[in-house]
């Protein structure tokens, strides 16, 4: 997994795929950071975020809400972006080492599976205010808050585009 140039694709990997990837990382004595998120319409605060998170460690590996997931933490016309597309976008950023889909509101049971080292959230979080803080926590895992100030919110953008488009 670590220093061959892979596809976009190829960085896709399965839940299991993901548990002995990060296995493997761990043994190669990297250390490994989690981020997560919707990713829907990607844009330069996702590209921050995800590059922030990569510098606080050796290996970043990145779980995107499934559809179903996104639908229902941010309403039924979303995700304007299926989540196979939304990973394989995620996936082609250098900083990226893999990504996993997964079906959950929250990424505490793929945390807890994963066991990185660093879990990295936005800036719209506080360290005290993750919800898995306290998963990452039980394992000896670290939280941090990393990326620019939230100027830029997927939300914000696709009322921007309705707006213009009516």
């Amino acid at each position: 997994m670590t220093g061959e140039a892979r596809s976009s694709r190829e960085k896709i990997v399965s839940r299991g795929e993901a548990v002995r990837a990060a296995a493997r990382e761990r043994e190669a004595r990297r250390r490994i950071v989690f981020a997560n998120g919707a990713f829907d319409v990607f844009h330069v605060g996702h590209v921050r975020y995800l590059e922030a998170a990569r510098a606080e460690g050796d290996w970043l590996i990145v779980g995107v809400n499934s559809d179903a997931s996104v639908a229902r933490s941010k309403g039924a016309d979303r995700p304007v972006v299926p989540a196979d597309e939304r990973a394989e976008i995620v996936a082609a950023l250098a900083c990226v080492g893999a990504v996993v889909v997964f079906e959950e509101d929250t990424p505490a049971r793929l945390l807890e599976e994963l066991r990185p080292h660093v879990h990295a959230k936005g800036t719209d979080y506080t360290a005290e205010s993750v919800p898995e803080r306290e998963v990452v926590a039980g394992y000896g895992g670290k939280t941090v808050i990393v990326g620019d100030p939230k100027d830029h919110a997927t939300t914000d953008l696709i009322e921007r585009i309705r707006k213009s488009a009516s």
